[in-house]
């Protein structure tokens, strides 16, 4: 079978199209016919040696998609041969077929194309931890969105908007305010520099946000805390971009209240992770949530995508396409 590996750290370019050794279906796992393969900025992060590091190279790329069952192992009950399934964190997922453990596959509605769910998995389950777990929105909140046209962005901007919450949104060009305006932002701010504070402040007459959902780098984290009212909640997240360095924790300004997301605290059981990806399909089902393809590559061109994601110039979901 065909497959994205990465031989060393680096750039894009350490990317390679290349046969791979069809997977068998051990004990427990499940081998999938792959539709379509989400691309995160967590892959940038591994093929830039962030992450992954006690894997030997050359190692496949990708953690999320959607597709068939071929075969499934010893000991799986809930899966047949035909079933459609997703998953998110399967290492290995920039490949035509997959060897995935059971436990983190859930089926997919008929109502639900491939696509749509690989493009929901990771990115959706993260903006449903934002915005219900790590601080649950409540009606009348106004957040604080960075990079409110990206993937997790779009999501994260409808589910506080479900949620009753008012948006601000962050964007990096002018070209991705309409984006941002149709996922639901109220109020939509351009900016590169992290200039952005006294704006959020003057649409808030002055009092600032409840919750700031920043995954932008250490450029918009002075920022994000000066846009926070008192006793608001920083939510920080996507380490890629790197971190904000060493706080002190008794300079942290108006009693705020700051943290790190991880999604897999969301969805720490089996059980957690299917009742929260069929909330997100309900969402979808019901069109309560509009999923965004920003952009649709073969599996050949995996590092065409990260150049673009990498960029920042797309909107919505990357994903490759066997």
């Amino acid at each position: 079978m065909k497959a994205v590996v990465m031989n060393s750290i680096g750039g894009a370019d350490v990317l390679e199209f290349v046969e791979r050794p069809e997977p068998v279906a051990g004990p427990g796992h499940v081998v999938v016919d792959i539709a379509a393969a989400g691309v995160n900025f967590m892959d940038i992060g591994v093929r830039q040696g962030m992450a992954w590091t006690e894997m030997q190279n050359p190692k496949i790329l990708g953690v999320e998609g959607a597709g068939r069952v071929l075969a499934v192992g010893d000991g799986v009950a809930a899966f047949k041969p035909g079933d459609r399934v997703a998953w998110v964190y399967a290492p290995g997922s920039y490949a035509e077929r997959h060897s995935i453990p059971a436990d983190s596959l859930v089926k997919l509605p008929d109502s639900i194309d491939d696509r749509t769910a690989a493009s929901v998995m990771m990115q959706g389950l993260t903006a449903s931890h934002f915005a219900t777990d790590f601080y649950p929105v409540q009606p009348g909140d106004t957040a604080l969105v960075h990079a409110a046209a990206g993937g997790v962005g779009l999501l994260l901007t409808q589910i506080i908007r479900l949620r009753g919450g008012r948006v601000i949104g962050r964007v990096s060009s002018e070209d991705k305010v309409v984006a941002a305006k149709r996922a639901g932002a109220e109020h939509v701010i351009v900016d590169t520099e992290g200039h952005f504070a006294d704006e959020v402040l003057r649409l808030t007459d002055g009092t600032g946000v409840h919750v700031v959902y920043d995954g932008s780098g250490p450029r918009t984290f002075e920022g994000s805390l000066a846009a926070l009212r008192r006793s608001g909640t920083f939510c920080w997240y996507g380490p890629v971009l790197g971190g904000p360095g060493a706080l002190d924790i008794m300079s942290l300004p108006k009693s705020i209240k700051i943290g790190y997301a991880v999604f897999f605290d969301h969805i720490h059981t089996p059980q957690l992770f299917r009742e929260r990806t069929q909330q997100l399909f309900r969402w979808i089902e019901d069109g309560s949530l509009q999923v965004s393809i920003g952009g649709t590559y073969s599996l050949a061109d995996a590092a065409r995508a990260h150049k673009d994601m990498e960029s920042r110039s797309t909107t919505g979901k990357l994903l490759l396409i066997p």
